[in-house]
């Protein structure tokens, strides 16, 4: 199967929020800033559509919440499921890898953000790694 013919399906712990993706998944990279400390008690594994390619089949209990003037994050309101990193300027959306159905065949790509990384874990592979953001030298991470 191509990847423009890839279908993936995700959603929230309680089930309220599903959606899907079709085509292709950029490669995941883990962001170390605070906000994602703050929300999944570690980094953030994301991964990246094209917000074209992301649809909400089912949106019981979606809920955005505006983090700063560049994004908004999209998780259930019902068990609190983090699901989505969506910028307000780029055609993408980062969706939380763990929220993902079943194997996506995804690896890990970088990370970014490392100098707001907390001290009780280390990093310990040897992937790129970018005090704040990559600014699109990961692949496909400008949009």
């Amino acid at each position: 199967m191509t990847d423009k013919l890839r279908v993936t399906r995700g959603g929230c712990l309680c089930g309220k929020v599903r959606f899907e993706v079709r085509g292709p998944l950029r490669g995941v990279v883990n962001c170390h800033c605070s906000m994602c400390q703050r929300l999944h008690g570690n980094f953030g594994p994301h991964t990246k559509a094209r917000k074209v390619n992301i649809t909400v089949t089912k949106d019981d209990g979606l809920t955005w919440y505006k983090t700063s003037n560049v994004a908004q994050r999209g998780f259930c309101c019902e068990c609190g499921s983090s699901l989505f990193w969506q910028p307000f300027e780029l055609d993408a959306t980062g969706i939380i890898a763990g929220s993902l159905d079943g194997q996506t065949g995804l690896s890990t790509i970088g990370h970014i953000f490392v100098g707001e990384k907390s001290d009780f874990y280390d990093i310990a592979d040897d992937l790129p790694q970018y005090e704040a953001s990559s600014d699109g030298e990961l692949v496909d991470d400008y949009y």
